[in-house]
């Protein structure tokens, strides 16, 4: 069966909005019609080889939608249910599996070499990060299907596959935020947004959003955001000053360039956690001298998914939408079709915060 997609056929290439053969599922495999796909920059990233990715593929791996078929051996879902996607499945039997580090499992990203579908004129086509979210329909391994709970709106819910989950789980898992702390968010985009309402949700006592666009400081502030700052060379200067000359307790980095990384570490206090969610390349050296690094004490951590197990996170997560609590929409700034990928991508690049999200 023919679907739409945006397929990239090579590195740097521009994508391309094509028909796709998709195949039945097979055996431990779903069928999902998509509702909604998140345009991440992480998506950006495999598209220009900051993060590999074998080509040509779909890529999208934020989404959510509804089951249309299921091949032998799928139990937990059925025909017709709302499910999200989840681009990065445990295997649970890996080294970090066993250490209940699931999103650090060593086998997480082994369907990203499959080949899932084809294009009309026969060529092979990988799934992307997994689960090849910019489609119409797609056919993933049922281990990347998640019921979605109830109460959560199926279009909305394709956000809590990762800019949700990463942000949320980067200040309660990561960074570990406890209520009355001072937190710092470097980055207003999708998951710099959702690091922004998972602080107040944390209670924080005061969140200071930290971005290069001054038209970012509305959607900060809806967010949770107590301060907003402007970057420059001056930051962490502004963000001492703002916090009786200390330093926030915890930095949450939500960009990946090494500029912001060192930023959000020198506005931390002595004693305080670093948590760097941001993905950069390669080129993007931090550097510390020895002496800081003791006299400072402070935690500097990486943060993969948010630190998060989805299977476990979603149903909380789910609670704090039907609440009140998380406001999904809130983290979405345009509503585009699957054609509107490129510019969205271009948007990401020209440093205009929030989320895109592809309606199907």
């Amino acid at each position: 069966m023919a679907v739409r997609a945006a397929v990239l056929p090579a590195i740097g290439a521009p994508l391309e909005i094509t028909d796709i053969e998709l195949p039945d599922p097979g055996p431990g495999q779903v069928r999902v019609r998509l509702a909604a796909a998140g345009v991440c920059h992480s998506d950006l990233s495999l598209s220009n080889g900051t993060m590999r990715v074998p080509v040509p593929a779909v890529l999208g791996h934020e989404g959510a939608g509804t089951v249309v078929a299921v091949g032998e051996g799928v139990t937990h879902v059925s025909p017709g249910d709302p499910v999200v996607l989840n681009w990065a499945p445990s295997c649970g039997t890996c080294h970090a599996c066993a250490l209940g580090e699931v999103w650090l499992c060593a086998n997480a990203m082994n369907g990203a070499a499959d080949v899932y579908a084809r294009t009309t004129d026969g060529t092979d086509l990988h799934p992307g990060l997994n689960v090849a979210a910019f489609a119409e329909e797609t056919v993933v391994s049922a281990s990347c299907v998640l019921p979605l709970p109830e109460g959560v709106p199926l279009t909305d819910a394709a956000l809590l596959g990762c800019a949700v989950l990463t942000g949320y789980g980067a200040v309660h898992h990561s960074a570990r935020v406890q209520p009355g702390e001072t937190v710092a968010v470097f980055g207003v985009g999708g998951v710099g947004l959702a690091a922004l309402q998972s602080a107040r949700i944390a209670g924080a006592s005061r969140i200071i959003a930290v971005d290069v666009s001054p038209g970012k400081e509305e959607l900060a502030r809806a967010a949770g955001a107590t301060d907003y700052v402007l970057a420059s060379d001056a930051t962490a200067r502004e963000i001492r000053a703002l916090t009786d000359k200390q330093g926030v307790d915890v930095s949450v980095e939500c960009v990946g360039r090494a500029v912001s990384i060192r930023a959000a570490w020198d506005a931390t206090r002595r004693g305080g956690r670093t948590t760097v969610v941001g993905i950069g390349g390669k080129d993007q050296e931090v550097t510390f001298n020895a002496l800081e690094i003791f006299h400072w004490g402070r935690t500097l951590s990486g943060c993969v998914y948010g630190n998060t197990d989805p299977a476990r996170d979603l149903p909380l997560l789910a609670g704090h939408v039907r609440a009140g609590r998380l406001d999904l929409s809130a983290l979405v700034t345009e509503r585009i079709a699957l054609e509107g990928i490129p510019a969205a991508f271009d948007n990401m690049l020209a440093g205009k915060g929030g989320r895109a999200l592809v309606v199907f």
